[in-house]
């Protein structure tokens, strides 16, 4: 029978379960949204990993935040157990697990066996511990779909279309000290995220070919280019910088993780690899291309209608290597002059760009 869970006026304590990693928080922020619309009078309560806690401090979408680490190597079985007591303790009429992961599933399985009394459990997944799940679990293979269609199960719209963030007062303020010190006027700024975890080091498109983008788009589209990173970018982005001369401003290691949210927001364009970062960014509305390398653009794009993914088209695409690669093919065939236009021209969400591969 079909639901309509927000007809139900007795459902007045729900969780949302998400846990990592930053780019799948940053996406799934779509999905939070649509539950907080949809139920405007329920208590919400969100179970994320600590670091990610951070994302949502004075997010008022929220009644509390359970940071438990279920998935640290040392005490995990304690942390399990304190996981379970919080989620029985909440007395929840509603769980939305957007982890819908085999620990997740297991756990709720458990909390189900020993008692738990919560009606609703909506997952992406066909089977226990879940009483609604979409129709089109395996088909989209983009995780925010696959999420939008076990909403959409339950009687829930879905239809907010790109990541959102409460962001303070405090953190605007601070982003707009920092664009002033750097002359970073709204509207007339590039801002790249040319990194990625140290693991994931394949997904980086290069030095090089960012400088390249940043001179072609310092010719005439903006008066500055932003570089945004952490730690693990430090030395890509003083390379970037390097090689790129006048107009390029090195933030990398300057910002907060919220200070990306109204960062992109005044920016003109935006350009990143495959990383947390982008997803995080592409909460704003500004044009933003995602070059993907050895993942799949279709799965991982951004959302927004504002993003396009660039992927080169070889026989060894989307192979998820995290090994040393000895052409890496994906990321030499991708040239500066066509992110530049992938930037102007994003009728499609993902473009494809026909290669071979360089030995």
């Amino acid at each position: 029978m079909p639901f309509d869970l927000p007809g139900d006026r007795s459902i007045r304590r729900i969780l949302i379960i998400k846990w990592s990693a930053l780019g799948d928080i940053a996406m799934a922020t779509c999905v939070m949204e649509d539950i907080a619309r949809a139920f405007p009078d329920a208590e919400i309560d969100l179970n994320t990993l600590p670091p990610w806690d951070k994302l949502f401090a004075g997010d008022q979408r929220f009644a509390r935040l359970i940071t438990i680490n279920v998935r640290a190597k040392t005490g995990k079985w304690a942390a399990m157990w304190a996981w379970m007591r919080a989620v029985r303790q909440g007395n929840y009429d509603l769980i939305v697990d957007l982890q819908s992961n085999d620990r997740s599933r297991m756990m709720l399985t458990f909390l189900q066996l020993t008692g738990n009394r919560t009606r609703y459990l909506i997952g992406n997944h066909p089977s226990r511990p879940f009483n609604i799940s979409g129709p089109a679990i395996n088909s989209d293979p983009n995780p925010v779909e696959r999420m939008r269609a076990s909403l959409r199960a339950g009687g829930i719209p879905a239809d907010t279309t790109r990541p959102v963030f409460h962001i303070s007062e405090r953190t605007l303020s601070a982003v707009s000290a920092l664009q002033q010190r750097h002359g970073l006027i709204p509207g007339r700024y590039a801002v790249f995220y040319p990194g990625c975890q140290a693991a994931g080091y394949l997904k980086r498109w290069g030095e090089q070919n960012y400088a390249d983008l940043a001179r072609l788009l310092l010719a005439g589209e903006v008066d500055r280019v932003a570089l945004v990173g952490s730690l693990d970018e430090m030395e890509d982005c003083r390379r970037i910088a390097e090689l790129a001369g006048d107009g390029v401003v090195n933030l990398c290691g300057e910002t907060e993780v919220l200070d990306i949210v109204p960062l992109a927001r005044d920016a003109k364009l935006q350009v990143g690899n495959d990383t947390g970062t982008a997803h995080l960014a592409a909460s704003s509305t500004s044009p933003m291309a995602v070059i993907c390398g050895p993942t799949d653009a279709y799965r991982v794009k951004p959302q927004g209608d504002n993003v396009v993914a660039i992927q080169a088209q070889l026989p060894c695409m989307n192979c998820y290597c995290k090994q040393p690669c000895a052409h890496h093919s994906c990321m030499k065939a991708i040239r500066p002059e066509q992110v530049r236009d992938a930037l102007k021209h994003r009728d499609e969400k993902v473009i494809m760009i026909a290669a071979s591969i360089r030995t």
